[in-house]
């Protein structure tokens, strides 16, 4: 989960929001505010890269 810890890092740095990092099975990742999933690797076979992750919390945060 090294990619998950350091975008959960990202995130406390930009952002001031402790996240919480839940180990599932079949690399299964997704990204949730306020229980609005705001990304999703099944949709898109990656993992995101900071700034994609950032600009939605942006968005949701108008």
């Amino acid at each position: 989960m090294p990619q998950a810890s350091s975008l959960q890092a990202a995130i406390k740095s930009k952002y001031g929001i402790t996240s919480e990092l839940r180990e599932g099975v079949g690399g299964i990742f997704t990204v949730e505010v306020d229980d609005k999933m705001i990304y999703d690797n099944q949709v898109t076979y990656r993992f995101p890269e900071d700034r994609e992750i950032f600009t939605e919390i942006d968005k949701l945060k108008g």
